[in-house]
């Protein structure tokens, strides 16, 4: 795998990760604020999400990397 190619993995599974990510832990505020959506988390906690969705697609662009080149699956 090129630079370029593990980038573009790397990239992707961020991004699925941090999507998936962004439900957990997340409450409605118990009074909201007038004109603010209900449902708006009071504490989104994203940078928390950030660092942990580093971390979570490093270890699998890791695994992904190492089936790609162990040969175990072909893409040629």
């Amino acid at each position: 795998m090129d630079f370029v190619s593990g980038l573009v993995v790397y990239i992707l599974l961020w991004w699925w990760v941090f999507l998936m990510s962004l439900p957990f832990g997340v409450r409605p505020p118990a009074e909201p604020e007038v004109g603010h959506a209900t449902s708006a988390p009071a504490k989104p906690m994203l940078w928390a999400k950030i660092a942990a969705s580093t971390l979570i697609a490093g270890g699998l662009f890791l695994i992904v990397y190492l089936v790609i080149n162990s040969g175990v699956i072909s893409f040629r």
